[in-house]
């Protein structure tokens, strides 16, 4: 987390408790120490889903299938989301889990190097969720664009990566490559002519692009 620890624990107790499945695998998540997205995080995809209304959502970093099963309700009547993850392990839970939510035919988890998949596809998506490694995204940015529709949504999590993207003095040396990589990362989303981002300093960290 990124903000004050009491503006954190105030913005938890505001909001509304998941409940199901979701529920299920947030302890899932906390006994196991398996990273999703933060509260406050999963609350800001869900409103900006809403106004979206997107048809076709693309995911980086399926994990247990958190996100994209919460992503799953605001889609549009028959849409889809794509999600990708190399990890065979993650890919075998977020099945599962996905499977008991009832949403195997509106969540296709694709396994393998994001990079290599995203080279390999040729879709068109509303919403894009960026949630994988930190350090790869400036190179997930072309294939990413590519693919997202005029008046879609990318949705960058953890870009501010603990604060030390934001402060020189908080950088740990063996993150040094990460933090550069999302400094240049972030630059790029903001100077591109085609997008319009805010940056928001929630969970850790959130960048939102529009594409005009």
């Amino acid at each position: 987390m990124i903000c004050y620890d009491y503006i954190n624990e105030y913005i938890r107790k505001t909001i509304k408790e998941s409940g199901g499945i979701l529920k299920e695998l947030e302890s899932f998540a906390a006994e196991n120490h398996v990273p999703i997205v933060q509260p406050e995080v999963a609350r800001l995809l869900l409103v900006l889903g809403r106004l979206l209304k997107p048809g076709r959502i693309l995911e980086l970093g399926t994990a247990i299938g958190y996100s994209a099963i919460l992503l799953s309700g605001v889609l549009k009547p028959g849409g889809k989301i794509d999600t990708i993850d190399r990890y065979e392990i993650m890919v075998d839970i977020a099945k599962q889990n996905i499977k008991k939510a009832g949403l195997e035919d509106v969540i296709h988890v694709i396994t393998g190097d994001a990079i290599e998949v995203l080279r390999c596809l040729d879709k068109k998506y509303d919403m894009i969720f960026l949630d994988a490694a930190k350090g790869q995204y400036g190179e997930f940015l072309p294939e990413c664009l590519r693919m997202l529709n005029q008046g879609g949504l990318l949705v960058s999590d953890n870009v501010l990566y603990k604060g030390m993207v934001a402060s020189d003095r908080l950088v740990v040396r063996r993150q040094k490559t990460i933090v550069q990589r999302m400094r240049s990362y972030l630059e790029l989303i903001n100077k591109n002519e085609d997008l319009e981002t805010s940056l928001i300093p929630i969970g850790d960290g959130v960048a939102i692009s529009y594409k005009k």
